[in-house]
């Protein structure tokens, strides 16, 4: 226990990252870096400025700590420096001054989240966390599934119950839009919005056509149904 924590307790993250740790206080950075490999990160660390700014341009990392106020270099001028060069890797602040002004001041100058010396090792965790799971892109959805009804939509092939089922490629978009929002009310205005890129009603009965359409594909020859028609509102597609 040192000055710089109020607790050591903690939990598991969900995936192993790539942490730098940049912290003069050898004491605070041992707690903190031997926290953090028990977590099972990688992480590195530096004890000055100047250092920690050569590791960060590196672009390695998945999240950096910087305490704020650091020998060769203070920590705000390394986040500076960074940002002027386009490195967009997360940055935890830490740091003593803890007023309002002095948040402000460190999340102007580029970082992305401010914690205020002492603190507890655990919420530090969820700060990285946090930190991390905003920079990592979601992975694209690539098959869409309702009951037994599946889209691929890298192969653009449909099948249900095993089914190969064939469909034009206005059919795929429409049937694509709906299972994206499966369980959920689409209206007619959305659907010709976004599968028909019309931005106003042109009093055409595309929708109903092709609705039917796929309905014929997708429902005729199986016993449960699973697009329906919502009287008033428009069409859903789900599970009974």
């Amino acid at each position: 226990m040192t000055e710089h924590f109020v607790a050591f307790k903690t939990f598991k993250l969900n995936s192993s990252m790539r942490i730098l740790v940049i912290e003069d206080d050898q004491q605070a950075a041992g707690f903190l870096i031997k926290g953090l490999r028990e977590e099972g990160h990688i992480v590195d660390h530096a004890a000055d400025g100047e250092d920690g700014l050569a590791l960060a341009r590196e672009g390695v990392h998945d999240v950096l700590v910087v305490d704020r106020m650091l020998p060769k270099r203070d920590g705000l001028s390394v986040i500076e420096a960074l940002r002027s060069e386009d490195v967009s890797t997360p940055v935890l602040i830490l740091s003593a001054l803890g007023e309002v002004d002095d948040r402000v001041t460190g999340l102007r100058a580029g970082g992305d989240d401010y914690l205020a010396k002492p603190y507890a090792f655990s919420e530090l965790v969820a700060r990285v966390e946090v930190l991390a799971r905003r920079t990592k892109p979601e992975a694209a959805q690539t098959k869409l599934v309702v009951g037994d009804l599946e889209l691929d939509l890298l192969a653009r092939s449909c099948t249900r119950a095993g089914q190969d089922i064939t469909l034009q490629a206005r059919e795929f978009r429409l049937l694509e839009y709906l299972m994206k929002h499966a369980g959920q009310v689409v209206t007619r205005t959305m659907l010709l919005e976004n599968v028909w890129d019309y931005h106003f009603d042109p009093q055409t009965n595309v929708i109903d056509v092709h609705i039917s359409r796929l309905r014929s594909k997708i429902d005729k020859d199986f016993e449960t149904v699973l697009l329906h028609t919502v009287r008033g509102a428009g069409y859903s597609i789900r599970e009974p």
